[in-house]
């Protein structure tokens, strides 16, 4: 990771922060020290993560590695995609439309409701019986 042109970008998702960082190399991808595979597990959540270098065509074509901390599973892989898709932009311009297109560049503004009162959860509440 000792690369000349060395860019960083973070992404959020949910209650989870990521950074990434990007250097031209031989397409090691670490999160938080580990593989994609190893760190998520599941495909769908590899796939996922993948997704910024696979529709730039630059996977194995650069060094990633991504720190990321806070939220579940589901919730750091799009943080980690976010942030990956930032640092693309940062590293080369010309992938934004691309990007876009893909709408990996907006942050996914949905968050988890609050629990009411007199409710059980943010919405259930005990069932209506009219007589």
């Amino acid at each position: 990771m000792e690369g000349v042109l060395k860019t960083h970008a973070s992404g959020s998702r949910k209650t989870a922060i990521a950074r990434a960082f990007l250097a031209p190399g031989k397409g090691v991808f670490l999160v938080n020290g580990k593989t994609p595979e190893e760190y998520f597990r599941r495909p769908t959540l590899v796939d996922m993560v993948k997704q910024p270098l696979t529709l730039t065509g630059t996977l194995g074509q650069l060094d990633i590695k991504v720190q990321v901390e806070g939220g579940g599973v589901s919730g750091q892989a799009g943080a980690v995609r976010h942030a990956v898709s930032r640092a693309l932009i940062e590293h080369n311009p010309e992938f934004h439309s691309v990007l876009k297109k893909a709408g990996l560049l907006t942050r996914d503004p949905r968050e988890k409701e609050r629990k009411k009162y007199g409710l059980k959860r943010a919405r259930k509440a005990s069932q209506y019986r009219k007589r």
